[in-house]
């Protein structure tokens, strides 16, 4: 059995959920609060970050942590369906794409808009600050218009197929929805992508996500939004 330590708006979590249930891998999830410490966390990832999976095999116990590795030791567990793509240079580009939303898109969308707007009223932080919004609003903007120049020339972000770079884009893009805050209209190419990921079966556990006190946006869990 498989045990996913994880918080639900957290992307890497969702990356994770996302990519087992693309492989059909049963999983039970363990919900941690990762700014308390709890010490069944740390025992797992001294960092104290998720997700972390628990993976009792024939060859005994794996602890993978964090979700590139996660994701990286997923693959090579069940290779089908395959996530990754066979060419060196594919793989590449994949995994450029993963480093640009785990790095950059987190640094300069989730930093305001997830931190501001969730995670300081989630841990008592204070009130939010509506410039920093109004700073991570204008870079998903930005952020948007890349993925329609992607998209422009590809039916994946990363290519012909979907992969893994699909898979952490979707999940940081679907906690920011959650929040209400992607303006799909404005982008149309990113908004059909997005529709085609949220139609997965893989997709459907992430749509019906819920924290206490702290709803989704309306359109959220649509399908056809």
């Amino acid at each position: 059995m498989r045990t996913l330590y994880h918080w639900p708006l957290d992307p890497w979590s969702r990356q994770v959920r996302i990519a087992l249930a693309e492989k059909q891998l049963a999983f039970e999830l363990r919900f941690v609060r990762p700014w308390d410490a709890p010490d069944e966390l740390m025992a797992l990832n001294p960092a104290g970050l998720t997700p972390v999976l628990v993976d009792d095999t024939a060859q005994g116990r794996v602890v993978a942590v964090e979700a590139r590795a996660i994701l990286e030791y997923l693959e090579e567990a069940k290779a089908e369906p395959a996530l990754l793509p066979s060419g060196a240079g594919e793989r590449a580009e994949v995994r450029r794409l993963c480093q640009w939303f785990d790095r950059k898109f987190d640094s300069e969308v989730n930093a305001f808009l997830l931190h501001e707007k969730l995670e300081k009223r989630l841990q008592g932080l204070g009130a939010p600050d509506m410039e920093a919004i109004r700073a991570g609003r204008d870079f998903l903007r930005w952020h948007l218009d890349y993925l329609t120049n992607l998209l422009d020339v590809r039916e994946g972000l990363a290519g012909p197929r979907y992969t893994l770079a699909d898979i952490a884009a979707a999940a940081h893009l679907s906690c920011i929805d959650y929040l209400g805050d992607v303006p799909w209209d404005e982008f149309p190419a990113p908004k059909a992508w997005y529709e085609r990921i949220k139609c997965r079966p893989s997709f459907r556990a992430i749509l019906e996500d819920r924290l206490p006190g702290v709803g989704p946006a309306s359109w959220y869990a649509d399908l056809d939004f």
